[in-house]
């Protein structure tokens, strides 16, 4: 099978650009219903833990 310089060039572009987005949703903050969430349910895990 031959092999195609530019479509090897286009899969790479497209990779890099993946990682790129998928480093920078890596390094975005929690927004902040989550982290009120989580600290929710750590709370209701401990207050079910005093109860046994």
């Amino acid at each position: 099978m031959p092999s195609n310089p530019q479509k090897k060039n286009i899969d790479k572009q497209i990779d890099e650009n993946l990682k790129r987005v998928y480093d920078d949703a890596l390094h975005e903050p929690l927004p902040d219903r989550f982290t009120d969430l989580i600290a929710q349910l750590r709370s209701k895990g401990q207050d079910d833990s005093d109860d046994k």
